[in-house]
This record gives C-alpha cells, sequence and structure tokens, in this order.
C-alpha cells in the first residue's frame, strides 16, 4: 500500500537542466509523494525559468499532482522545507576549465586539483573555494530556517562537503552519489543474475571497493577471477573498439582490472577513473588504461562530456518551444536509476529501504576516523539513518588507497578553513609534478588573480 505524505521538497541549483529535469522526472513518477510543493531555486534567472516551465508541464503530461514554484529567493525556499537537496555548482563548468588551463600552463596537467585518488574532472576540491562556500551558506540556512529537514548534497565534492557541514552545522546531511550503481555493470558482464547476486561497497565518495560479492548465497570473486582468465582478452577487444568513441564505460576497463589484481578488491564506479599517477601521468598514459579518447577525463574524454551536456540542454529548451512535444520522450520509460528520489521517499514516508549513503562514520567503519563521512549502505526511514554493524576492508585498500584520500581531504578542508595561501602551496609540494617553489607560488599566484576570483584571492591572504 502506498502512503501519501505531502512534503515540501527544495531544490538549490535547478537549473542545471540535466540533474533538474532528471529528479522531476523521477518525482513525477513516484505517487508516494503526491500532493508535494517543489520550490525550484536557482541564481541564473533564465535558467529558473525553463526548468520550471519544464516542471510544470511535464506534470502536466503525467497528469500528477505536484506544485512547482519557481523562488529566486533562496532562503525564502528554504524556510519550512522538509527536505532540501543541493545540486548547484557555483559559477559552472567554464570557470573551473579556465583554472585548469591556467594550471597546464605550469605543467600540472589536468589541473592541481587533480591528485592521487582524485582524478575526476568536476570534483573540486583545493580551488573549490566558491562551492564550498555555496554549500556552507547553504548548510547554515537549513540550520536557521529549516532545522529538522533532510540535506541531501549531491553537488560535488560531495566527500568534502559531507565531512566539512558534519562538522561545522547541526544539520541532517546526506550525501548521495549515483557511481556505486557501476557494480551492476560486473554483475551483467559475468552473466549473473542480478536477483541472485549481491553486491557491497565501502570506502569514501569516488573511492570505494566492491567489499562483498556474492551470488546465490556464495562467494562469487572466484567467478570474476575464472572470467578474467578466460574471457577478458576477448571482451578487452570488444572494449577497446567502443572506446573509440565512448569514454565512459571505465567500470570493466584495464583500469579497473589492475586495480583489483593490486589491491584484492573491485574498484566500483569513479573509483576507476582515480587511482594513481600509475595510471594518469600523461595522455599516452591514460590512452594505455583508458582507451584510444584516455577516459572520461582527459581533455578529450572531458570535453565529449561538456559537449554532450550542451547538447541536451539544447533539447531540452527546444522540447519546450514545441508545445506538441511529448517531454516524456526525453526519458526513459519508467523512473530513473537515480538514487535520489527513493531516499527522499524513506526519509518522507518511511517507505524503509537499504541505501547508499554518505554519513559521518561513527561506527560504520573501522580504521576510519568517526568525524569523516563514508560511504556505505543503510537502512533509511522516516526516524532516519540506522548504520550496519562495522564494516571493515582489507588493510592494504585502507593504508594506500582510502588514507590517502582522507589526508587530501583534511588539507583541502584545512586550506579552505584557514584561510592562509602557505596551505596551497603545501598542498602543492607534496604533488609529483612540482619541482621548486618557485612554480607552486607561479600557480597560486596566478590562479588566485584570475579574473572572478577577487574573493577568493583575498580568503587566501
Amino acid at each position: 500500500m502506498v502512503r501519501f505524505l505531502a512534503i515540501k521538497l527544495t531544490i538549490i541549483g535547478a537549473g542545471s537542466l540535466i540533474w533538474g529535469s532528471t529528479i522531476i522526472h523521477d518525482l513525477c513518477l513516484t505517487p508516494g509523494l503526491s500532493g508535494s510543493t517543489v520550490a525550484l531555486v536557482d541564481t541564473n534567472s533564465e535558467r529558473l525559468e525553463t526548468i520550471y516551465n519544464f516542471a510544470r508541464r511535464y506534470a502536466g503530461e503525467k497528469k500528477f499532482d505536484i506544485r512547482f514554484e519557481n523562488v529566486f529567493d533562496r532562503r525564502e525556499a528554504i524556510r519550512d522545507s522538509d527536505i532540501v537537496i543541493n545540486i548547484a555548482m557555483a559559477k559552472g563548468h567554464q570557470y573551473y576549465e579556465k583554472m585548469r588551463t591556467i594550471s597546464e600552463k605550469y605543467g600540472y596537467f589536468r589541473g592541481i586539483n587533480s591528485v592521487e585518488w582524485n582524478m575526476v574532472s568536476d570534483y573540486h576540491t583545493i580551488w573549490g573555494y566558491y562551492q564550498f562556500k555555496l554549500a556552507l551558506d547553504i548548510a547554515k540556512d537549513v540550520e536557521e530556517l529549516s532545522p529538522e529537514a533532510w540535506l541531501l548534497q549531491l553537488s560535488n565534492p560531495v566527500f568534502e562537503l559531507t565531512t566539512l557541514i558534519s562538522r561545522e552545522f547541526n544539520v541532517k546531511i546526506i550525501g548521495i552519489c549515483h557511481g556505486h550503481l557501476e557494480s551492476r555493470e560486473i554483475t551483467r558482464t559475468l552473466g549473473l543474475n542480478e536477483n541472485e547476486t549481491e553486491i557491497e561497497s565501502l570506502g569514501v565518495n569516488h573511492t570505494i571497493w566492491m567489499n562483498r560479492f556474492k551470488n546465490k548465497g556464495e562467494d562469487a570473486y572466484p567467478i570474476f577471477n575464472e572470467w578474467i582468465d578466460k574471457n577478458y582478452e576477448s571482451y578487452y577487444r570488444n572494449w577497446l573498439a567502443s572506446a573509440k568513441s565512448n569514454p565512459f564505460n571505465n567500470q570493466m576497463s584495464p583500469v579497473m582490472i589492475d586495480m583489483y589484481r593490486t589491491y584484492g578488491l573491485a574498484p566500483i564506479g569513479d573509483t576507476v577513473r582515480s587511482g594513481t599517477w600509475k595510471y594518469h601521468r600523461n595522455l599516452k598514459t591514460k590512452k594505455k588504461w583508458y582507451g584510444p579518447m584516455g577516459g572520461f577525463d582527459s581533455a578529450t574524454g572531458w570535453k565529449y562530456y561538456l559537449d554532450m551536456e550542451e547538447r541536451s540542454i539544447e533539447n531540452i529548451k527546444n522540447a519546450l518551444r514545441n508545445q506538441n512535444f511529448l517531454l516524456s520522450q526525453l526519458f526513459p520509460s519508467g523512473i530513473s536509476d537515480e538514487p535520489v528520489t527513493p531516499i527522499i521517499e524513506s526519509l518522507a514516508n518511511g517507505t524503509e529501504g537499504i541505501h547508499q549513503v554518505n554519513i559521518m562514520n561513527n561506527g560504520s567503519m573501522s580504521g576510519i576516523a568517526n568525524n569523516v563521512a563514508v560511504e556505505v549502505p543503510a537502512i533509511l526511514d522516516s526516524k532516519g539513518v540506522h548504520r550496519f554493524p562495522e564494516r571493515q576492508l582489507p588493510r592494504k585498500v585502507l593504508n594506500f588507497s582510502i588514507s590517502p584520500r582522507i589526508q587530501r581531504m583534511e588539507w583541502a578542508l584545512e586550506a579552505f578553513l584557514e584561510r592562509g595561501r602557505s596551505t596551497l602551496i603545501e598542498w602543492l609540494m607534496s604533488d609529483p609534478r612540482t619541482k621548486n617553489d618557485k612554480q607552486a607560488e607561479a600557480v597560486s599566484n596566478e590562479l588566485l588573480s584570475m579574473q572572478g576570483n577577487e574573493e577568493m584571492k583575498k580568503h587566501f591572504r
């Protein structure tokens, strides 16, 4: 029996049309949220109007009882909300691409922000001042105006922001990422029945490992090992052909197999895009491990993604211009695989479910401090988050993957909170691309002097 509980849901950064439209699509296919109000918020009035028009028209197509509001005042939208979703990226992709260009001029391939276990192109940490500031401002508003609301942090860097907000504010925050769903690619490739397969991935956001892999109740890693020995060579040939035009299929790439052999567990989702400099020294190295385009996060692969995103946005705008076009044609039938709406249902309606979430550790995983956000499965219902008994990753994964990633997170938070420029220099001095002090100081100075970084420059005095 479906429970109906009308709530107020606020989406910050709703003008991010790809994310915003997907969430709206899923909401309009969720009967348990019938009668709810959704406040759409964005600083870009044009994009806000676009997503508002999309939402009203799409709900009308689906004949779903949901009310949308376009609200330019973020605080007014947050007031009395039950759930606040942050999908905002401060300043947008092109701003970060300018900083990447400056960084590469000084010898920092793919930007100073690309470091061990964080090679993902839109996971901005050390140069993410405006993103950090925006996320903290939103959390402060939630604490003040809707203290009982859940804050769902979707925009990156989920690891840093979930940890920072949890430490600084008394808000109920959950970080959400869909990368763990890539484990299904392993199941499909091995020809296993997903209904008979149990998978559990643990770690910190974008650095998660398949800690449990069972088929019909038995350990399935031996099946995986046998498949690698007997089938990977032929699989690789087909994969290589597809990688010439598609940089996204990383889960079963050579780098994934190499990581598995090195660390003893399969890396999942965005973890495969990261790793150490072994996979990322230059474009030639990236091509070796990720295929002819160098993977998602090479200059070629990332441009492919940004261009695809722009085309998708234009498709939405064109569809809105045509009053006879059914917006539902923009989506696959049924609810998407995105975990946001099922999590909302669990928190709002008490529909108990197991969800992959980013939460403060507090005993979820051994070997990690309790005040660090971890990514783990947990039971969610109207009473909140219920952790499973403590999980444990192998020592090699903890020491060589998780611990270095946590250290980078702590450095990024320290740099943001301390406000000193010296922390930026120290960040770069641990980077293998840094040859001397002069190089580190020069790139820092030019990044902070870039147009649009005036406030950031004052912050890092």
